[in-house]
């Protein structure tokens, strides 16, 4: 019912999924192929995927699953065969991560939720040992807490990305393509970036995402509007947007999400949103009921939330057998000449494509595509201009619907949007 998935239970059945239906990319030679990466969060759902899909992607990494349950860890090693091993790591432990970190070429942070997380354990172990670092993070507040380490990390030598999942992270890249093209081709200045994201069901993520869906409700989400910032209501100001191929037309609701602060900075369009929306419909509705009956400090109060994930996640699980997890961004730019340019990113499965993505960024970051530092990844010193069409190829493997730099008219079903009163 909202973002990608995090610290989840392994599900078997996905990582076979993955393996029997993405075809491999073949690596260009300078690829690290000896390289030892850890995947912290690696018998969740995130990490377990991410394990998988760098297996692909590189059959000779030495890949180390990082988690705190032994059986599940030896369960994911024996499906990835003699290249990986497991790790028993403690991630609020110190010693436990740097004792995990060494000799390791790269991190990945898998091990969330974010939301809440008022210390950056992870990247500043990775600093002080030397390890590049990758994570998932989905939460604006923790986003900018790791960009706080940028000085550190390049005092270090070391490249760390964060928000580098499928959304923030694939969808920060298609925008930063999007805002690099209009420029480039006469269209204009950019005006106006929009996100739009849906996820049938939980996206096959039971209690976790719920959790971080609920605490989203709590905040006010940020927007700029014409260079300026503005605050709204969560789970408000509604859309009908047609995502194309696959998914079709599907409402969305403002919410809080990193990529919008950080597309605004680096990228430098003034108007700048991200919407969410869920199936079945009714799931839409209940959110913004909570947001109506339910005061903002109880959906800031994790134990409180926790209590109302109990009362839902039956429920939620059982729905979820029926709407699937399909997955789509839509990334809007519209230029100051009237021309409005689009992306789409449609897959079949959540937990699948949230690894693939993860893997892809990865991959970026040992093949050199990062300079030392925290970075985003629309920040080019992240992620290379060069590089993104790699990126973006590997991780749209398997999906079901990938365009770039489209008009509407070329994709969607009904090219009509219904306004609101707000430009944003």
């Amino acid at each position: 019912m909202a973002r990608a998935p995090l610290h989840l239970k392994l599900n078997r059945s996905i990582v076979a999924y993955a393996k029997e239906t993405e075809p491999r990319v073949h690596l260009p030679n300078k690829t690290p192929l000896n390289s030892r990466v850890l995947v912290l969060g690696g018998t969740g759902r995130v990490g377990g995927s991410t394990a998988t899909a760098l297996s692909k992607l590189c059959p000779d990494l030495r890949i180390v699953v990082g988690g705190r349950n032994r059986e599940k860890g030896a369960a994911l090693v024996a499906m990835l065969g003699e290249s990986s091993e497991f790790a028993e790591v403690n991630i609020d432990n110190i010693k436990s991560l740097e004792a995990a970190l060494k000799d390791v070429d790269l991190v990945i942070h898998a091990a969330g939720p974010f939301q809440q997380t008022e210390t950056c354990t992870v990247l500043e172990a990775a600093i002080s040992t030397k390890t590049a670092y990758v994570d998932v993070c989905d939460d604006t507040s923790y986003a900018w807490r790791a960009k706080s380490f940028h000085k550190k990390a390049v005092a270090a030598n070391i490249p760390a990305i964060t928000t580098a999942g499928i959304y923030p992270g694939v969808s920060n890249v298609m925008a930063a393509e999007l805002v690099r093209a209009s420029r480039g081709d006469g269209r204009g200045e950019p005006e106006r970036l929009r996100f739009f994201y849906y996820t049938a069901g939980s996206g096959g993520a039971g209690p976790t995402i719920l959790a971080t869906s609920f605490l989203l409700l709590g905040e006010d989400v940020i927007a700029y509007n014409k260079g300026e910032k503005i605050k709204l209501k969560p789970y408000s100001g509604m859309l009908t947007i047609d995502f194309g191929k696959g998914i079709g037309k599907r409402d969305v609701y403002l919410l809080n999400l990193p990529e919008v602060r950080s597309a605004y900075e680096i990228l430098g369009v003034p108007t700048v949103s991200a919407r969410f929306g869920t199936a079945p419909f009714f799931w839409n509705w209940g959110m913004v009921a909570m947001t109506s009956l339910l005061p903002a400090e109880f959906l800031r109060d994790r134990s409180k939330v926790q209590k109302l994930v109990e009362l839902f996640d039956p429920l939620v699980r059982g729905i979820d057998g029926i709407a699937g997890e399909r997955v789509s961004m839509r990334v809007d730019l519209e230029c100051s000449k009237g021309r409005s340019t689009l992306g789409i990113f449609s897959h079949r499965s959540l937990s699948v494509s949230v690894g693939t993505a993860t893997a892809a960024f990865a991959m970026a970051v040992l093949e050199g595509s990062t300079q030392p530092g925290v970075w985003f990844p629309e920040e080019p010193e992240g992620i290379a201009i060069e590089a993104r069409e790699v990126l973006l190829k590997r991780a749209a493997q398997g999906t079901i619907n990938f365009v770039m730099n489209k008009p509407p008219w070329m994709v969607e079903t009904d090219p009509k949007e219904i306004g609101l009163g707000i430009y944003v």
